[in-house]
Order: structure tokens, then C-alpha cells, then sequence
């Protein structure tokens, strides 16, 4: 074979080894920009899940059934559970937002320019009038909304999940000693009774042991309140509960009949039945015998079962 049947005139070494390296670059730049399409299009797909996945509504809570069964709740059951007790919780949330959302239009007096739904003629003259007409919210409910909304916001901010009707027992006690200081309430109600045991009813009773001229200001720290709110419980000693003869006329025959047998026990003539109750009481606080606490705690039990 000759050179003229096989011509090399042309044919450069460097030259195919750039180009060759140009493509292969290219072709790198290609694969990735698919790469980078394809990430940001799965990154778009997760945010949209998760988004939709968060997402109120009631179309994300099951509709009612009858129970499948009167054992433990079955893996479906536990799921509807759990979407119905993310709707209650939402609640809260709901009810805060629709307080701040009242207060920021009536501080503002941003209705002011709003034409009256009834009375067009006219603009809307006070929140309430707002509220009511627009919304179906009485004037106490916007009051109960408006007050409440602060100490909602920040307790949710501290992670307690308190419900409405735990924020309103607050309430008062925050207008006169400031949002620390309820928070500070909170907080002992929730460390004594333990997260679960936090209610409204123990924090009602708990505000009530403090004495009308408690002195707390929202310019001191968290420590210095919280101090003074464990002095001030400590130094009150709880209103004794009145003694009660309201009982049931079975129960009352029963108890002279066993008071009849406990004096004829005891050689006594008779035995009063205030008498059978403070020993009664003093078994049932007696730490080192707990036999009557016991008892009673077993009776309470399966009268409520």
C-alpha cells in the first residue's frame, strides 16, 4: 500500500486529541445539566409533598365509621386518630390568629373606610359592630379573642400547646401582673401536675391562692417572678373546703348503722358522725398506712369505669 492509496497528509495527532476532549467535555456539561434538572425537579416534587402534607383541611380528616372493633384500635384506627387530634390542635392555633387578627384591625381602626354590609351608606363604627356583621362574632367573643390572643402566642412560642379555655383561667391575672408572670403560672401548674395533667380547673385554683396584694412586674427576670410566685403559694395556706351533710338517704342509714356497731365495738354509747369523719380523713392522709387511701382509690376507680 502506498501513501497515495492511503493519504496521512492532514492528519494531526493534537488536533483529534483536542477535539476528542472538547466532545468528552460537552458531553460531561450535558449529563449534568440533565442531573441538575432532574434534582431540582425531585427537590420541587418533595417541597410540594411536604407542603400538601401539611396542609389543613377537612378533606385530611376521616370520615366518621363505626369503630372496627371493641379492642385496641386497629393500625387505620391510629391513623385517624392521629389526623383528628392534628385537626384539634389546630384549633388553638386558629383561635390565636383569629384574636391577633382582631386586635391589629381594631387597633388600627382599619374597618374605618369598610362600607357596612347592611347599611352600605355608612362605614363600620367599632370593631364589634365589624365582627358581628362580617363574621357572626358577638361583641363578648371579640373581647374573649382579643385578650386572650398575647398570652396564646407566646405560651405556644415556649412549646405548651395550651387550649383556649386554659389561656382564659390567665387572662385576668395577666392584665394585672403581665405575660412573664403568667407564663410563671403556667410553668409551676405544669412542673407540679406534670405536661398531661395540666387543666383549666388546676389553673383556676392555682390563681387563687395568691393573695390580692401579690407585687409582680413584667420588667423583672423569669427567675426573680418565678420565685416570688413560689413564696407567695407557700405563704397562703389553702381555703379549707366546708364539710358537707348533703348525703344520699341510703348512704346516711348506712353510715348510723356502721357508727351504731363501731360504738358497740368500742363500748360506747354513740359515736357522732363527724367523729367517724375526722378519723376517717386521718386514715386516708395517714402516708405510713395507706390501707384506707387504697380502698377508697380502688372504690373511686370503679365507680367511674
Amino acid at each position: 500500500m502506498t501513501s497515495r492509496e492511503f493519504d496521512l497528509d492532514g492528519w494531526d495527532d493534537d488536533d483529534a486529541s483536542d477535539k476528542a476532549a472538547r466532545s468528552l467535555t460537552q458531553t460531561d456539561r450535558d449529563l449534568e445539566a440533565e442531573r441538575q434538572a432532574l434534582n431540582e425537579k425531585e427537590l420541587a416534587a418533595r417541597i410540594t409533598a411536604a407542603v400538601e402534607a401539611v396542609r389543613p383541611g377537612l378533606d385530611k380528616i376521616p370520615d366518621p365509621v363505626d369503630p372496627a372493633g371493641a379492642g385496641d384500635l386497629t393500625e387505620e384506627e391510629q391513623q385517624h386518630l392521629g389526623a383528628c387530634q392534628a385537626g384539634l390542635e389546630l384549633l388553638s392555633t386558629a383561635i390565636w390568629i383569629a384574636g391577633k387578627s382582631l386586635d391589629t384591625i381594631a387597633t388600627g381602626r382599619l374597618f374605618r373606610k369598610l362600607p357596612h354590609k347592611l347599611e352600605p351608606e355608612r362605614c363600620y363604627k367599632t370593631i364589634e359592630e365589624w365582627a358581628d356583621v362580617e363574621y357572626g362574632i358577638s361583641r363578648g367573643r371579640c373581647s374573649q379573642l382579643r385578650d386572650g390572643w398575647q398570652l396564646g402566642e407566646v405560651l405556644n412560642a415556649c412549646g405548651y400547646k395550651a387550649p383556649e379555655g386554659q389561656v382564659r383561667e390567665l387572662v385576668p391575672f395577666t392584665k394585672q401582673h403581665g405575660l412573664k408572670a403568667a407564663v410563671g403560672v403556667y410553668e409551676m401548674v405544669l412542673q407540679a401536675a406534670g405536661a398531661n395533667k395540666v387543666t383549666a380547673q388546676r389553673l383556676r385554683e392555682t390563681v387563687k391562692l395568691f393573695p390580692g396584694d401579690l407585687a409582680l412586674s413584667d420588667e423583672d427576670n423569669v427567675d426573680v417572678i418565678a420565685q416570688t410566685l413560689a413564696t407567695a403559694i407557700q405563704g397562703v395556706e389553702p381555703p379549707a373546703s366546708k364539710p358537707s351533710n348533703a348525703l344520699p338517704t341510703a348512704l346516711k342509714r348506712d353510715v348510723e348503722l356502721r357508727a351504731v356497731a363501731l360504738a358497740d365495738k368500742l363500748d360506747r354509747r354513740r359515736i357522732a358522725r363527724n367523729e367517724v369523719l375526722v378519723q376517717l380523713l386521718a386514715a386516708f392522709a395517714d402516708e405510713k398506712d395507706s390501707r384506707v387511701f387504697d380502698v377508697i382509690a380502688e372504690r373511686m376507680t370503679n365507680s367511674t369505669s
